[in-house]
């Protein structure tokens, strides 16, 4: 039988992926440029994030009307750094010949069988498809960047 936690250590495992981060973010010294690998796991550790933020939103709204309109606005959010985290990872160039011309784009129609490095293309569609069900078009372009491609 395990002890039980500390009323400190609520929630062990957000706590030990946000020191995984911080401790990630202080290792890049000297800074280096991102790269797509790197891009990967953002955009996976975002993704399982903006999972989270649904459904504490969902628990939320009923009781506490408020704070869960804060919750869905902050999901919103986190869902377009994902979206320009996926679009950064097709802008950088990739470190095999074989890779570049195989994922220069998405190809959702090859997505169940593409190369392993779709997974971010795979997980950000299974991620948009939760965020449309949820916003409207204009919520989501309420704050883009004014990047030109």
């Amino acid at each position: 039988m395990e002890p039980p936690s500390a009323p400190g250590d609520a929630h062990p495992y957000l706590r030990a992926a946000s020191a995984g981060v911080r401790h990630h973010t202080r290792a890049l010294t000297p800074p280096i440029p991102a790269d797509r690998p790197h891009l990967d796991v953002l955009h996976a550790h975002l993704t399982a994030v903006h999972q989270l933020l649904d459904r504490l939103a969902e628990s939320t709204r009923p009781p506490h009307p408020v704070a869960g309109r804060h919750l869905a606005t902050a999901h919103t959010r986190l869902w377009q750094a994902a979206t320009e985290i996926h679009s950064a990872f097709h802008l950088l160039p990739s470190s095999t010949p074989a890779e570049a011309s195989e994922s220069s784009a998405c190809h959702p129609e090859r997505l169940p069988e593409g190369p392993p490095v779709l997974t971010i293309c795979q997980r950000h569609l299974a991620a948009g498809h939760v965020i449309r069900r949820k916003t409207t078009p204009t919520d989501l372009r309420a704050h883009t960047t004014a990047c030109v491609r």
